[in-house]
């Protein structure tokens, strides 16, 4: 079994309405020195390939197909033995 760990994030200069609520609402707890809030999707995904190259290429596969929109999202994908 291989474990893939892959990260979705929004691209640089997309919105994160998100990420600026939270700011916000920190900001308002009184947190000083907050700079910015950046949200991302963690995907922990577990195969039944023990080849970490097959992983990585199922990892790509369903970022491509389903876990990311290759137009707002960037991807970051890691395999773990």
């Amino acid at each position: 079994m291989v474990r893939v760990r892959v990260e979705v994030r929004l691209k640089k200069g997309v919105t994160d309405p998100e990420g600026d609520n939270v700011h916000k609402a920190l900001a308002l707890l009184g947190f000083k020195g907050l700079r910015a809030v950046h949200t991302s999707k963690l995907f922990l995904i577990e195969l039944t390939t023990k080849d970490p190259k097959t992983a990585q290429r199922e990892a790509e596969e369903m970022c491509r197909r389903l876990l990311a929109n290759p137009v707002i999202h960037d991807y970051s994908i890691s395999v773990e033995k």
